[in-house]
């Protein structure tokens, strides 16, 4: 704990703080941070991701948000490719590249039709499906969670710390591996009964051709179910809520609290962010501080009805934006250890 750190005047007792959620759960592997836009989840990732590091963790803090913002956190270029980050040993960050892994997603699309195209005999341009199917808007989640999973599957770090884009973004990527099983298996099932009723109307003995499609599917089948065990493993998979002491965070991260754990994704906990310390705030103090004190005061009221026992760390506003490593070092010690 950095020695400068001081205490910060909390109006509840945190019954399990960050510290010792991390210390009951030695195998996490897979943590996530979300909430409303705007309330810190960059930063927040970034200081769990160095705190991770620092424990001799080798870590790897990668966004899933297609509005990145890990190369200004970090003042240094992380895009594309995973890259050491500079003043903290055993961290890697990673801001995946949307625009390339659409674009293979394109690719892959336009070979799995050619094979439908050419396996049902159906006379039709790849071009004309490929439109029609990445014209979807969740088409870029899609690419996106096939991204993350790719990251998790190397198994090449031992904490992966993502950064997620806004909450109703973040459900619905997150949700992809339960989604994504549903419909495999109604496309597996279709894709047999097909095939039984083709060779039903066959006249020929010529030996049935492999289905290239079938064999995708299944194959797919088996890494979602992957994908699914570990995004819904306790042991190995926290997402974490990150809200300000206002109305709107606070309202946001109470309706999709339900709709992860509805998903089976576990729920690690909240973390209140940009708590202006009462004691820091002087009498003669401008009316506009001392309202927004008053204020949040109030809402860390509400905050403790409805998340009290969820609640890991309250960070306060500092003195100046949290940008670079030093801030984010002053971050790790309230998220970890105040």
């Amino acid at each position: 704990m950095n020695a400068q750190v001081l205490p910060l005047q909390i109006p509840f007792t945190i019954e399990k703080s960050m510290r010792a959620f991390v210390d009951e759960h030695p195998r996490l592997k897979y943590i996530f941070f979300g909430g409303k836009g705007g309330v810190g989840k960059t930063v927040m990732a970034g200081a769990a991701a160095v705190g991770f590091a620092q424990q001799g963790k080798r870590t790897l803090l990668a966004s899933t948000n297609p509005v990145h913002s890990l190369s200004s956190l970090l003042d240094q270029d992380v895009f594309g490719k995973p890259t050491p980050v500079h003043g903290v040993d055993n961290l890697w960050a990673y801001e995946i590249d949307t625009k390339d892994t659409i674009e293979r997603s394109k690719r892959d699309i336009r070979e799995k039709i050619e094979w439908f195209l050419k396996y049902a005999d159906i006379k039709g341009r790849a071009d004309e499906f490929i439109e029609s199917a990445t014209m979807n808007p969740a088409f870029e989640e899609s690419a996106m969670f096939e991204n993350m999973i790719d990251l998790m599957f190397r198994d090449e770090y031992d904490v992966y710390v993502f950064d997620t884009a806004p909450t109703a973004n973040a459900r619905r990527l997150l949700g992809m591996s339960a989604v994504y099983t549903l419909w495999v298996n109604k496309m597996v099932q279709s894709r047999e009964e097909a095939r039984q009723m083709r060779l039903k109307l066959s006249f020929s003995d010529k030996k049935e051709e492999k289905d290239p499609l079938m064999e995708y599917l299944i194959t797919f089948q088996k890494r979602i179910e992957r994908a699914k065990d570990l995004l819904t493993d306790p042991e190995l998979t926290a997402f974490f809520f990150v809200t300000l002491p206002e109305s709107l965070p606070i309202a946001v991260i109470r309706r999709f609290i339900g709709w992860f754990t509805e998903f089976g994704i576990p729920i690690g906990g909240v973390v209140v962010n940009m708590l202006i310390d009462p004691a820091t705030v002087r009498e003669d103090a401008d009316p506009f501080v001392r309202n927004r004190v008053a204020m949040q005061a109030k809402y860390m009221e509400e905050i403790e009805q409805l998340f009290g026992p969820l609640v890991r760390a309250v960070v306060p506003l500092f003195e100046t934006e949290v940008r670079g490593v030093g801030m984010l070092k002053r971050v790790v010690d309230y998220l970890f250890y105040a």
